[in-house]
């Protein structure tokens, strides 16, 4: 069996294009060698772990793509090692395989809660470990799939576990959006999040489709909707959520050129539509109420109008032809 790489060395010696990393997690170096052996012949990249410790250090750092895990083992145990690699939302989204000599159902089951996804009987068979993990590469590969294709369509999602707030996985666009929006990172879900998914949890479970929460920042704003639960952590108790930026910098682009408005009179129309007072804007705008006036003034005479109300309707109408979509 190869030796197992340095740890400093191991991001950069995987070739993760063209092949899979599997992590087998063993104390019997005989089972270790008959593994790595069938892996490797097969194409994959193969990491090796002979306790608990080691396990979650190498998963941490390396992040196969699925972790093939002994069931019993001396100090911790198979079972403990799913349950801290569950919790944990740098590695809860990796499939988990036990390998285990206990055939009775309890043992099973307990494996299954722990996190993991498939199993195997003792003595291993190596072409049904492979076969295993390929179908479990699969789904997780198609899943990832999905989530890519969520952002490249400007929708970005994040997983988050509603009994302790923990955000379990999210994709690149999630990331950045959370960070800009709210300053918070993985594992920690903005506090606003969180209550509005606990506090609609249980319409979602009663198939009742709950408000989506929006967060403006300026013109842009960001929205969340409640899409389903799904079971990637132990217990089941995570919720799918998709992000969605929405700009209507277009909005006001359009509202200038058909009014034949100044940029920034029609930002201050914009707010206007939005229902915001004069103080209020010019916090928005960077400038003074009175600022904010005379910008209106010049608003209501090019519109031909003489009140807020009258200037709102006006630009309600027109944004309404152009924009259906637009949230006033």
């Amino acid at each position: 069996m190869k030796a197992s790489m340095p740890n400093r060395a191991l991001d950069q010696t995987l070739d993760r294009a063209n092949s899979d990393v599997v992590l087998i997690v063993d104390d019997v170096p005989d089972n270790l060698s008959v593994l790595h052996d069938a892996l490797d012949e097969s194409g994959y990249t193969v990491l090796v772990a002979t306790h608990g410790e080691a396990a979650l250090q190498r998963a941490a750092q390396a992040l196969p793509d699925i972790v093939l895990l002994d069931a019993m083992m001396p100090g911790m145990d198979g079972f403990e090692v799913a349950k801290r690699l569950k919790a944990s939302p740098q590695t809860a989204h990796i499939p988990i395989i036990f390998m285990t000599g206990l055939t009775e159902t309890e043992y099973l089951v307990a494996a299954l809660e722990a996190g993991g996804v498939d199993y195997v009987t003792k003595p291993i068979k190596p072409k049904e470990v492979l076969a295993r993990i390929s179908v479990h590469l699969q789904g997780a590969r198609e899943r990832r799939q999905a989530r890519n294709a969520l952002d490249a369509f400007g929708f970005a999602s994040i997983t988050v576990r509603a009994s302790d707030g923990k955000l379990m996985w999210q994709t690149p666009l999630a990331r950045d959006l959370l960070l800009r929006y709210y300053g918070t990172s993985a594992p920690h879900t903005p506090e606003p999040v969180l209550k509005w998914l606990r506090r609609h949890v249980a319409d979602t479970v009663a198939l009742i489709e709950p408000p989506r929460l929006s967060i403006e920042s300026g013109p842009k704003r960001l929205t969340f909707r409640l899409h389903q639960q799904i079971g990637d952590s132990e217990g089941g108790d995570d919720w799918l959520i998709i992000m969605q930026e929405v700009s209507d910098e277009s909005v006001i682009e359009a509202m200038s050129f058909s009014f034949k408005l100044t940029p920034r009179e029609a930002e201050v129309l914009y707010w206007v539509v939005k229902g915001k007072i004069n103080r209020d804007i010019g916090d928005i705008l960077g400038s003074s109420p009175m600022t904010v006036k005379k910008h209106l003034e010049r608003v209501f005479a090019k519109l031909g109008v003489e009140t807020r109300t009258a200037a709102a309707g006006m630009a309600m109408s027109r944004i309404r032809q152009l924009h259906p979509q637009f949230e006033g």
